[in-house]
This record gives structure tokens, sequence and C-alpha cells, in this order.
């Protein structure tokens, strides 16, 4: 117990004297990227694809094959090897036309899997419906699913799955990070503290001084310097992403309760406290009997059912938490409940009820 709790505190905990680069913490705004999306169909799914109760896939089949010269009726119509799948990818910005993006694709209707199959041709586009790349290839599911006479086998999702490299960009995305001589510093955790510091990181920069300032708890403005080519503008850019700052976390808890899985940050604290904790524990164990019957007795005998009641409580002394400031402190205290996660879920949220948990306290 001392070691789950011990690498559950200390797991993806942040010291706040640790330094970490702008790029790390924040990005350049108008360098994110473009979503896009298209519907499309994928073939080859040996009888595993969707039904005739998906008539949108008998649709689209058959609008697909009237291109190819091919007509063929709408009813009756036996589509088991074709499934018809939402085709998702994010472009990231600055690629030039021909560059290759991986895609996401799941099923959209009632199709078992998509193993083995290849997605045919589709058109991608931004949500105005500007076109921007086209998606075609053979499916990487990661998993399988096989069924044989009731019984079945499988792992992860097989209705879902990447094609590698099979988006290919049919026009440029350009970013705007440039407007009036300025750029914009977006951090991703908004922080007044964090923002302050990475404007004052910017500052002392050989050749920005003076030129940051935090306008709010996400956003930093940086001035350019008057002259400078798109290349020179490009190089304070990476300038300034590189530059070490000493972010500012949130002091948060973070409980799943249902998997019982326990974070602690590194800025969270205990202030003193007592805590007495017990549990109950009810067990009914039931047992079947079959009595012997009289001698000579026409009855059939009878099986009787007997129940047995136990409850076990466990008793906890009372444990005087002492003051921490420390993940490691804080670790130490909490061993010496000597309970398990599920009942430290409790614990941890009676502590924010008495002040002396000193943090936010996140229940998913």
């Amino acid at each position: 117990m001392k070691r789950i709790i011990s690498i559950l505190c200390i797991f993806l905990c942040v010291a706040p004297l640790y330094a970490t680069r702008i790029k790390d913490i924040a990005t350049i705004e108008g360098v994110a990227g473009t979503q896009v999306v298209g519907y499309g169909l994928v073939t080859g799914l040996s009888n595993n694809g969707d039904t005739q109760q998906s008539r949108f896939t008998i649709q689209t089949i058959t609008n697909m094959l009237k291109r190819f010269g091919v007509t063929v009726p709408a009813v009756n119509t036996r589509t088991r090897n074709v499934a018809a799948v939402m085709v998702t990818a994010t472009i990231p910005p600055f690629l030039r036309k021909g560059s290759r993006i991986d895609v996401q694709v799941s099923s959209l209707g009632d199709a078992r899997s998509l193993q083995g199959g290849v997605l045919i041709m589709t058109p991608l586009s931004t949500a105005d419906g500007t076109l921007l790349a086209m998606a075609q290839g053979g499916l990487s599911v990661g998993g399988y699913d096989f069924q044989q006479d009731g019984s079945r086998v499988g792992r992860n999702f097989v209705a879902s799955g990447r094609v590698p490299n099979g988006g290919i960009i049919e026009q440029e995305v350009r970013g705007e990070f440039v407007q009036n001589q300025l750029v914009r510093i977006v951090l991703r955790e908004p922080d007044f503290t964090t923002a302050t510091r990475v404007a004052t990181a910017v500052n002392g920069s050989p050749g920005l001084t003076n030129a940051a300032g935090a306008i709010d708890a996400a956003t930093v403005e940086v001035k350019i310097p008057a002259g400078q080519t798109p290349q020179q503008i490009v190089q304070t850019i990476a300038q300034i992403e590189a530059l070490q700052v000493i972010s500012d976390p949130y002091a948060r808890v973070v409980i799943n309760e249902r998997t019982g899985t326990i974070v602690v940050g590194g800025a969270v604290q205990l202030l003193p406290a007592v805590v007495a904790h017990g549990s109950l524990e009810i067990q009914i164990q039931r047992t079947t009997t079959q009595p012997q019957q009289a001698p000579f007795t026409a009855q059939q005998p009878r099986q009787v059912q007997n129940s047995a009641l136990s409850a076990q409580e466990e008793e906890y002394p009372p444990v005087v938490l002492p003051a921490t400031t420390t993940v490691q402190d804080m670790a130490n205290a909490l061993n010496l409940l000597k309970v398990k996660p599920r009942d430290l879920i409790a614990i941890m949220q009676a502590l924010k009820e008495a002040g002396s948990l000193q943090g936010e306290l996140i229940i998913q």
C-alpha cells in the first residue's frame, strides 16, 4: 500500500522549481491545425461489413457505381464486404500540396470489423466545405475480433482504424501568425503568474527588450522589431520558443472513482488534521442441504437452503496527519492511514471539506 500511494503521488507531478521551454507550455496564435472530415466507404471486409439495415450504405454504393457506369438495383443488394465510414484528420499548418498525413476511420453503420479493409478515395473538407485533402489506402486496426459458434475472442476496438500517410494535401493551409508586427503566445493552461513569467523571459532575451507584455492569463503579446524579414521573424519566434521559464502549476488532486486512481500534484499541501476511519464488511453465505427422510415415507426428499450471515468491522485508531509542504511529505502522511485506495478517496474528500487539503479536488 505504501508503494502504491507513493507512486500515485509522485507520478506526473511537476515541481514548481523546474524550468521548461515556452514551446512546451504554449503555442503561437495562428499556428493551430485545421480539422477536416469526410464520408466514404471501406471495402474488402470479408463478410464483416454493414448489413442491409444500413440503408445509407446501399445508397452510397449505388451512387458510386453509377459514376463508373454500373447500374445496380437499390433493393436486395448484399453489402457485407462494404462499410460506410467517417474519415477525420487534423492538418498541421504550413504543409505544402502533396504532403501526406494520417487519417482516422470509424464505422458509421453496423459493421462488425474494419480489419483488412481498404478506404476508397474520400474527399476531406473543412466545416465550410473547402476541400483540403483526399484520403485512400489500407486500414491499420491494431486489434482483432473473431467469433465462431457463439464464442468470441477480441482485443481493442476493430470498428475504427487509421490509414498511415493515407491523406494527401490538395490545398495549402497557411498560418497567419504575425499581424501588425505582433505575435501572440497562448498558454495551454491559463495562469496569470506563468503569463507574467513568460513576458519577463521574453523581455530579457537579446533584441526583445520591453517587447512583450501579458494581456491576460492566457495571452502574451510580443512586438516584433521593425524591419525584420520573414526569415528573421521565424528566427525570432524560434528564439522565443526556446526560452526557459518556471511555470506555476495549480495545486490539484485528481480522483478517478471508477478505477480508484489518485494523482496528487506537487503543489498540494496538507494542514494538520486528525483522521479516524473504519469500514464494515458483511458476508452472506448460502448452503443447500437435503435432509434424510423417515423410513417408509412416500414424500419426495426436498432441498433446504440455509443462510449464514457474518459481519466484520475493521477499526482504525485515529491518525494525526502533520502539515506537509512537499509531495514526499504528503505521501508519508497518507501512508500513516494504512487504507486501500477506495477508502483513501473518501478520506481525501473529507479532508477537502474540512479545509485541511490545500488544493483543488477534481473527481472524474
